[in-house]
């Protein structure tokens, strides 16, 4: 259960520059794309979607045609764990 600890502002802070695209928006992180089309926001929906499900870790996510949004937090804990940088990680390498 580690993993779902919530973090302290140091601890988020040092974790925030291990994924600097990434900003922190109250008690969650959130990072916005934009691609050339519609199909392709949707490609990457879905390639998330995966992470997500293989997490068990479900991110918010935006989409407006072309512009998808993600909002990370460990929604039954109301705030940030391990798991939201480890899935901004891995969305990241995507």
């Amino acid at each position: 259960m580690v993993r779902r600890k919530l973090l302290t502002d140091a601890e988020i802070a040092t974790r925030l520059a291990e994924v600097p695209k990434w900003t922190r928006l109250g008690n969650a992180i959130t990072r916005s794309w934009e691609f050339e089309d519609f199909a392709e926001a949707l490609a990457f929906i879905n390639k998330v979607g995966a992470l997500a499900e293989g997490m068990n870790h479900h991110p918010d996510i935006v989409n407006s045609w072309n512009k998808v949004t993600l909002t990370l937090l460990t929604h039954d804990r109301g705030g940030l764990t391990e798991l939201d940088f480890e899935l901004a990680k891995k969305i990241d390498a995507l």
